[in-house]
C-alpha cells in the first residue's frame, strides 16, 4: 500500500473518530500528522510541523481578540444601533448589503480574509439580533470575498493573468471578472433559498445580547472611540496598505489591551480556541499529503486522460475539494498548469475553462477549514458556534460535490 493511499486513509479516520466520539478534530489531525509524518515518513517534529499555517492562526486569534474587545467595551453595540438606524425596516436587505461590501473590497485590491474579518464580525452581531441566522450572513460575506477576488484589480485576478501570461495564454479580464461574480452570486441566492427564508428562535437571538432594536445608541467614551479608531485603522491598513491582516489585528488589539487592560481581560475569553485548533489541525494534516504528493498523483491521473472534457471536469473537482482544506492562492497556482495542455490544445475555450477553474476553487471558501469559513464560526455567538461550524461543514460538502460540475457545465461544456 503506498504512503499516499495511507495517509487518504488516516484523514477518513480522523473525519469518523471526530464524527462518532465528538473529539476536536484538531487534535485527532495533530496526531495523525504525527503518526504519518514521524512514525510512517521518519520526519522530524520541526518538519511535521512545517505544515502548520501559522498565518490562519494568527489571523483567527488576533481578529477575534480585536473584535472581542469591542463586544465587550460596547463599540460593536454602538455600531449595531447605528446600522438599525440606517436600514429602518429593510433588515433582510443586510446579507446582501455583506456581499456587495466584501466584493468591493476584495475587487479593489484587499485579500479575500482580510475583507471577511473586517465585514463579518459586526454584519454577525447585527444579523444575530434581528433574528438572523449567522451562518447565512456569514456565508454571504464570503461568497462576496469570492464575487469579487477576480476583478482586474483584485488579487486572485492577478495571480491568474500572471499564471496564464507566462504561457502565452491571455484571458479576458472583462470576462473572467463577470463569468466568477456571477457565479458567486448565483452561490448566494442559493444561500438565500436556503438559510435566509427561516428566522432564528428568539431564545438564539437574545443570545448575542440585547435583542430590543429600539432603544438609542450607546454613548461613546475614551474607550469605545480608540477602538472605533483602531477598527479604521484595520480597514484602512490592510485595504489601501495591504498590510497582513494577522498582525495589524494583534497590533491593534495589543494597543487597546495596554490601554483598558480590564476589558482586555474579558476578551481574551472571546478568543475561539476550539476553532484555532480545528482548523490549524486539519490544514497541517492535509499540508502534509500534498507535501507526500496526493495532489500531484491527481495530477498525473488527470493527465493521463484522454478526453479532454472529462479531464476539465475532473481539474474543477480537484480544484474545488482540495481548495476546502488548503489555500484557494495555492491551489490555483498548482492546478493551473495542469490545465495548460488541455488550454493549448484548442479543444476547451481558455477563458471558460479559467473561469469554471477559478469559480470550483473559490465558491468552497465558506469551509470551516479555510480562513474565511474559520472567520465566519469563530465570530459566531458562543451558543451558536457549534450549528454554525455543522451547517458549514454540510454548505462545504455539498458545494463541493455539486459547485465543480456546476461550474464546468456552465463555462466548459456550454
Amino acid at each position: 500500500m503506498s504512503v499516499e493511499v495511507i495517509g487518504v486513509l488516516i484523514l477518513v479516520a480522523v473525519f469518523v473518530l471526530s464524527g462518532v466520539r465528538g473529539l476536536n478534530m484538531g487534535v485527532l489531525s495533530l496526531v495523525a500528522a504525527f503518526v504519518l509524518g514521524s512514525v510512517v515518513l521518519g520526519h522530524s517534529p520541526e518538519e511535521v510541523l512545517s505544515g502548520f499555517p501559522a498565518g490562519m492562526f494568527l489571523v483567527l486569534v488576533a481578529v477575534t481578540f480585536l473584535f472581542g474587545i469591542a463586544r465587550v467595551n460596547g463599540t460593536v453595540d454602538w455600531l449595531v444601533r447605528i446600522a438599525v438606524r440606517a436600514v429602518g425596516d429593510r433588515v433582510g436587505a443586510i446579507p446582501w448589503v455583506l456581499f456587495l461590501l466584501t466584493a468591493l473590497l476584495c475587487a479593489t485590491g484587499s485579500a479575500s480574509p482580510a475583507a471577511v474579518a473586517i465585514v463579518a464580525p459586526i454584519g454577525i452581531t447585527f444579523a444575530v439580533r434581528h433574528r438572523v441566522n449567522p451562518l447565512y450572513a456569514g456565508l454571504m460575506a464570503v461568497n462576496g470575498a469570492a464575487a469579487g477576488s477576480f476583478a482586474p484589480s483584485g488579487i486572485l485576478g492577478g495571480i491568474v493573468h500572471s499564471a496564464l501570461a507566462a504561457d502565452d495564454l491571455p484571458v479576458s479580464a472583462g470576462q473572467l471578472f463577470a463569468g466568477t461574480f456571477a457565479f458567486n452570486l448565483a452561490a448566494a441566492a442559493v444561500t438565500w433559498l436556503v438559510f435566509g427564508r427561516k428566522p432564528l428562535t428568539s431564545g438564539d437571538a437574545e443570545c448575542a445580547g440585547d435583542a430590543d432594536t429600539g432603544a438609542p445608541a450607546p454613548r461613546l467614551g475614551r474607550e469605545q472611540i480608540a477602538t472605533l479608531a483602531a477598527m479604521a485603522a484595520m480597514v484602512l491598513g490592510t485595504t489601501v496598505f495591504s498590510l497582513d491582516t494577522g498582525f495589524v489585528a494583534l497590533t491593534l488589539a495589543a494597543l487597546l489591551a495596554l490601554l483598558f487592560r480590564s476589558t482586555a481581560r474579558d476578551a481574551t475569553k472571546e478568543i475561539a480556541w476550539p476553532v484555532v485548533l480545528l482548523v490549524c489541525g486539519i490544514v497541517t494534516y492535509i499540508s502534509l499529503l500534498q507535501e507526500i504528493g496526493v495532489v500531484d498523483s491527481l495530477g498525473t491521473t488527470i493527465a493521463a486522460v484522454g478526453a479532454p472534457l472529462l479531464a476539465a471536469l475532473m481539474i474543477c473537482y480537484v480544484a474545488g475539494v482540495v481548495s476546502a482544506f488548503a489555500s484557494t492562492t495555492g491551489i490555483l497556482g498548482a492546478l493551473m498548469p495542469l490545465s495548460i495542455p488541455f488550454l493549448e490544445s484548442g479543444a476547451i475555450g481558455t477563458t471558460g475553462m479559467v473561469i469554471a477553474l477559478a469559480s470550483a476553487a473559490t465558491v468552497v471558501d465558506a469551509s470551516p477549514f479555510s480562513t474565511n469559513g474559520a472567520l465566519v464560526v469563530a465570530n459566531s455567538p458562543e451558543r451558536l458556534r457549534t450549528d454554525v461550524c455543522r451547517g458549514l461543514l454540510r454548505w462545504g460538502a455539498g458545494v463541493c460535490v455539486l459547485a465543480p460540475a456546476c461550474a464546468w457545465l456552465a463555462f466548459v461544456v456550454i
